[in-house]
């Protein structure tokens, strides 16, 4: 951990390159579609242009520069941040943060289906601007281009993330040329970044309020700093957002100059971004568009495999599978969510056709996700940081104002095709709420004893010869943290009609912790090479593998002579000398024998349903499937407590 640390501040060329690839290709793709989005059909004005820059300007200074880069980041989890890593930092201060986080998080990824639709949109509606491509149809190339950048997630973004920081140094690059060149035939637009300009067309302007809906496409990225802090670390982040915003602002500016001295009074369709290149840079600047599109989108479908990883670690989500396609830490795929984003994006696609319709629905689930992080970061700000309450209350209400002001601008974009980024939000909440509270709820009915009670009895089932050994080491997982307490469906499977004879019996408690790459574990022996009791503590970026976290204890504890059984014993037999062991998976399924409330009902089917698609559980903790035993054991919470059966008497 203290060399991750120490890597986190290091700063080099290397390193500031690398962060420049990772962390900004959505909000540094914004130039694509946000000036488009703030005109659309409405007359260009001095007013609104002007007003449009200022608003975009103190709308990265606010929200981005002050928010995210100063603030946010300052929620360091052991180097790793995100809305998952802030809550771990914060829950144990309140229990209701649970459903700000599963709303931001569910938000966060409905919001990001949306954003490789858009951006390579964007991107490539560029096209239509030569001549000979006029008519052309961008979909079925968006769809080539999405499908490519889906299908290559199982092998890895190692390889090609290497490419990621020249392509986008090239990109940001080309934003800050394109601007001056604009800003240097009408400097005078520089005098936008005066406030006044931006509080006057939200006051002034005919329904100005409404176009903060489309500023805050500007900003949409910025969930994104934080989320990548592990990739890149805070200082690496700090110092490239100087340059990416510079590069940002100087492209808006250029993009306002050049509305405010064409001749029509209307866009027409047309984009400012892609306007204000010469004629024979057009293609380049479209191809570097496309790859930076390419790169955001990257960024984002990882962001998003890591967000879920998190949230099956932290039980907010039911077990998928979870694949590692390179030797890079940290970089994962999970082929259920990629087909997810997959499909969500094609359909985003086809249903819009065109970035103007998608524009009109992008921002409005990410909204919510600002404000919840802005309400968990004012818990770490007030208990971790011991920030003055006064100093904390008003960031809170500031932050609150900006971002409900946002939030509100964006309603109207829910009918404009928002709706569907909710819909999508609200299942993916659903699927969180059952399955973290359809555990709690199942955890709150598990019955649990006293270990010590059945020490005798257990030890005296091992040495039974009259009873056929099942294996030298049987293992069971258990829920159970306190050293002396095991489930008592785990007593009934030892003690079951075919009782089940160990050499040792182990008890293993995996613990999930709020850091994310903690990995060690605690040992007991309740009875001396005969009972004992494991417990794993695992950071919650990590995946399990049981079963090798098995082996290495058993090595560990006969080299230091601590288990007294001499390692040929524990063979399989005198012909196989591998390891003689058998995990015990006891898989539960809802009894018929049940009464819920509503809520209950709701929840537990729900989780249950879940859990029937999920990961199984070997797969999940890591177990071959040839060393485990699965039994089925129905639970029943609430029991019909009457049922009203009476006996017909015969004629």
């Amino acid at each position: 951990m203290e060399q991750k640390k120490g890597l986190e501040h290091k700063i080099t060329f290397a390193s500031l390159l690398i962060a420049l690839g990772i962390i900004y290709g959505d909000i540094g793709t914004s130039p694509l579609y946000t000036f488009k989005a703030i005109i659309g059909t409405k007359e260009i004005t001095e007013q609104l242009v002007l007003g449009g820059v200022s608003c975009i300007f103190w709308t990265l200074v606010l929200q981005t520069t002050v928010k995210y880069v100063w603030l946010t980041l300052k929620a360091d989890n052991e180097g790793e941040g995100g809305i998952f890593s802030l809550y771990s930092l914060v829950r144990k201060y309140g229990k209701k943060l649970i459903l700000p986080t599963m709303i931001g998080a569910a938000a966060l990824m409905a919001d990001g289906i949306i954003t490789p639709a858009v951006t390579v949109t964007s991107a490539v509606e560029g096209l239509t601007m030569i001549d000979h491509l006029k008519h052309i149809s961008p979909v079925p190339i968006v769809i080539l281009i999405v499908s490519g950048i889906f299908f290559f997630q199982r092998f890895g973004s190692q390889n090609v993330g290497k490419a990621f920081g020249p392509i986008m140094t090239v990109w940001f690059t080309m934003l800050m040329i394109l601007g001056l060149l604009q800003i240097f035939h009408y400097p005078s637009v520089i005098k936008a970044l005066n406030p006044y300009y931006a509080y006057n067309l939200l006051t002034h302007y005919p329904h100005g309020f409404w176009i903060l809906g489309a500023v805050f496409l500007c900003t949409t990225g910025a969930e994104a700093l934080y989320s990548d802090l592990g990739h890149c670390g805070r200082r690496n982040i700090r110092i490239t957002w100087a340059f990416v915003k510079i590069c940002l602002v100087i492209n808006y500016l250029g993009q306002a100059a050049w509305l405010l001295h064409q001749p029509s009074s209307l866009l027409e369709g047309r984009n400012p971004f892609f306007e204000i290149m010469p004629s024979w840079f057009l293609i380049a600047g479209i191809i570097i568009a496309t790859f930076a599109a390419i790169i955001a989108s990257q960024a984002l479908i990882s962001g998003s495999f890591t967000l879920i990883n998190e949230a099956i670690n932290l039980n907010f989500w039911q077990r998928v599978q979870v694949k590692q396609p390179t030797e890079a830490k940290g970089q994962i795929y999970i082929p259920s969510v990629n087909l997810t984003l997959w499909i969500g994006c094609i359909l985003i696609v086809l249903y819009f056709r065109d970035s103007v319709k998608m524009e009109a629905a992008y921002g409005l689930a990410i909204t919510i996700t600002m404000m919840t992080t802005t309400f968990l970061l004012s818990y770490f700000l007030l208990y971790k940081l011991k920030w003055n309450k006064l100093i904390v209350i008003t960031f809170l209400f500031t932050f609150s104002i900006i971002e409900i002001s946002f939030f509100i601008a964006n309603i109207v974009k829910f009918q404009e095709g928002g709706y569907i980024t909710v819909l999508v939000g609200t299942i993916f909440f659903l699927v969180m709420y059952s399955s973290y509270y359809g555990r709690k709820i199942n955890n709150r009915y598990t019955k649990f004893t006293q270990l010590g009670k059945f020490t005798e009895k257990i030890t005296a089932l091992s040495e039974d010869t009259n009873i056929p050994k099942l294996a030298t080491h049987l293992i069971y997982l258990t829920k159970a943290d306190r050293r002396d307490q095991i489930e008592e469906i785990i007593i009934d499977s030892i003690f079951s009609k075919k009782p089940k004879r160990a050499d040792i019996y182990w008890f293993f408690h995996i613990n999930r912790t709020n850091h994310p790459y903690t990995l060690n574990y605690e040992i007991s022996e309740l009875v001396n090479d005969k009972i004992i009791k494991i417990v794993v503590n695992i950071g919650f970026r990590i995946q399990p593998k049981t079963e090798l976290y098995f082996k290495q204890i058993i090595c560990d504890l006969i080299e230091k002579k601590e288990l007294n059984l001499p390692l040929k014993d524990n063979a399989v037999s005198k012909y196989n000398h591998e390891l003689d062991y058998r995990f015990v998976i006891i898989e539960k399924f809802l009894s018929i024998e049940n009464e819920f409330s509503l809520h209950e009902g709701f929840v537990l089917n729900s989780y249950f349903f879940l859990k029937h698609w999920a990961q199984s559980d070997e797969n999940a903790f890591g177990l071959d499937k040839t060393s485990v035993n699965i039994e089925a054991v129905p639970l029943v919470y609430n029991s019909v407590q009457k049922i009203n059966l009476t006996r017909q008497q015969g004629k």
